[in-house]
């Protein structure tokens, strides 16, 4: 019995750590063509901020190298691609937490799922013995950071902007 619940809880975390991500791109576009309370306007900030925190992320990887759990304990990895970059911040976290804080300024009922939704891909990836908690931590930062700042930024104001200056 001991080996079928090690089981379900292995398919379980790696399924939160590994897939779960895509299913909140999904509800974003769900939010834009079926339920209509999501704007194309909030769908491109949460795109953009999204990127902008997976990208800053990455970034931050190379530059400061850290190890992750499974190197250090020796434990097996609960993820579908075994992950050799750095640990901090968890680019994972980063990207859902830009794209959960975004809707969530939009629409806070609907908001605080997405919210739900980024903080079980971070605890997946602790579980899965890929990040430590600080990871999550700082990829939770910096996606709240982008999406607030991405959102005060105004991406189709931007754009008008600069249409308007050439």
């Amino acid at each position: 019995m001991d080996i079928m619940t090690d089981t379900i809880e292995d398919i379980t975390v790696t399924f939160f750590a590994t897939f779960f991500i895509w299913f909140l791109y999904a509800g974003l576009i769900i939010l834009w063509f079926v339920d209509g309370k999501i704007k194309k306007e909030q769908v491109i900030h949460a795109l953009t901020a999204s990127f902008i925190a997976w990208t800053i992320a990455f970034l931050i990887k190379i530059i400061f190298p850290t190890v992750r759990p499974f190197m250090i304990n020796g434990g097996g990895v609960d993820v579908i691609i075994r992950p050799s970059d750095g640990a901090f911040p968890s680019q994972h976290t980063a990207l859902s937490f830009a794209l959960a804080v975004t809707i969530f300024m939009h629409d806070r009922k609907i908001g605080w799922y997405f919210l739900i939704g980024a903080l079980v891909i971070g605890t997946a990836r602790v579980l899965a013995n890929v990040h430590y908690p600080i990871d999550i931590l700082g990829g939770a930062f910096i996606g709240t950071l982008v999406a607030v700042l991405v959102e005060k930024v105004h991406m189709f104001d931007l754009l008008k902007k600069i249409k308007t200056k050439k």
